[in-house]
């Protein structure tokens, strides 16, 4: 049914306005974003398929459907976007860039408080960064003295090891930034967040190195779609 001929107190952006946001399901915050849909297929309707779940075709490779669920449509580039009908270069720009905006948010926030005074801001500022890519990223959140952010660079690509993520370039990085210590972080593509031998070991050496420039390694975040551990947290620091 098309939005118009909703009656005024169940149209997505009237229901908004009088009973607040959290009123609305996720595809109608959705249609609120998208606006109009497309000849033959409403702005709801538009909303709840990119709201589905993938299809994947095993003959061809090729994925259709939706992203399932607001998580998976906002780690979506905007290549991905691309293959949606109905949804061309605005709509796919604004999805982007509310993405970018909660990634902005997020880094503010950490810029001016403590970062463990929130640490599920710190999993999903993380994950916004790291969790949609499909191979594994090693990044580095710098922190001040009070512990708040200085900068987050990603260093690192490909399979972590001890011997792919270089300790010399990472207290490298923490002296440009002059950082009194830092939060690693990386991606795991498979979707489980559960860290390996090799993740440990990692964070051992990389804890024992940055100690010799008094770095303190605060924690290590894995990161997948959806979930985020804290290393620091499940006592394997």
């Amino acid at each position: 049914m098309a939005i118009k001929n909703l009656p005024t107190e169940a149209q997505p952006r009237e229901k908004l306005l009088a009973r607040g946001p959290a009123a609305l399901a996720d595809a109608e915050l959705l249609a609120i974003l998208l606006r109009t849909g497309i000849v033959g297929k409403g702005v709801l309707q538009m909303a709840q398929e990119l709201l589905d779940p993938p299809v994947l075709d095993p003959a061809s490779g090729k994925v259709s459907g939706g992203f399932g669920g607001i998580a998976g449509l906002l780690h979506a580039s905007t290549s991905d976007l691309e293959r949606i009908k109905g949804l061309g270069p605005a709509k796919r720009a604004e999805l982007v860039a509310v993405l970018e905006l909660a990634r902005r948010a997020l880094a503010q926030q950490l810029r001016e408080r403590e970062v463990f005074d929130s640490p599920n801001a710190v999993k999903h500022y993380l994950q916004l960064h790291l969790a949609a890519k499909g191979h594994e990223v090693f990044a580095v959140l710098f922190l001040d003295a009070q512990n708040r952010l200085l900068a987050m660079e990603e260093l690192f690509r490909g399979t972590l090891t001890q011997t792919s993520v270089y300790p010399r370039e990472v207290v490298l990085r923490a002296l440009h930034h002059q950082a009194a210590g830092v939060v690693l972080a990386h991606n795991h593509p498979s979707g489980s967040v559960q860290p390996s031998r090799a993740d440990e070991a990692l964070t051992q050496t990389l804890k024992t190195t940055l100690a010799l420039v008094d770095v303190r390694v605060l924690d290590h975040v894995i990161v997948a779609p959806g979930q985020a551990l804290s290393m620091a947290e499940e006592g394997l620091l």
